[in-house]
């Protein structure tokens, strides 16, 4: 399993999301000391109602806490967007 299929597994597994999009930007680092080492650059955007009340920080950590051991090595860089489905609505 590539490391997108991955991390979406993960966090669908950890936060049933209304909406998931992980993109994978490591192209785009290629060159960079963490992308020398095999770490990957992503970009997530998840939309989950167990965020509700949670503020950012508690939810940037919800996120590393799913993805675990992958934040240690595998994935070198995520820009996390984490939103509730209400804040999601909001958007549209």
């Amino acid at each position: 399993m590539d490391r997108v299929a991955w991390i979406e597994t993960t966090l669908r597994q950890a936060f049933t999301p209304t909406h998931l999009v992980v993109e994978d930007e490591s192209a785009m680092h290629a060159g960079h000391a963490g992308a020398a080492s095999g770490g990957g650059h992503f970009r997530v955007l998840i939309v989950a109602g167990s965020f509700r009340n949670q503020s950012p920080v508690a939810r940037q950590r919800a996120v590393y806490t799913a993805l675990g051991e992958a934040m240690k090595s595998t994935i070198h860089a995520l820009a996390l967007r984490t939103l509730t489905p209400e804040e999601w609505e909001k958007q549209a």
